[in-house]
């Protein structure tokens, strides 16, 4: 495995982490306010969708900038 297939794999596991991690996050900080669990969790699949989105698009900003 070439070194930089190795690196965007741990970028795709590091930015799914995140994702999860915010969306997890998101789903009991909107729980904790009172809202319900269809909302909670419609908050929650805002924020990984929002994270993973910008995660892709910097990984792929990433590798088209390198040699």
């Amino acid at each position: 495995m070439s070194p930089r297939t190795t690196i965007v794999l741990f970028l795709l596991v590091t930015v799914l982490a995140l994702s999860l991690a915010a969306g997890i996050t998101a789903a009991a900080l909107a729980r904790w306010d009172g809202a319900t669990i269809a909302a909670a969790l419609t908050r929650a699949g805002l924020a990984l969708a929002g994270t993973l989105s910008l995660g892709i698009a910097f990984i792929a900003l990433v590798t088209s900038a390198w040699p």
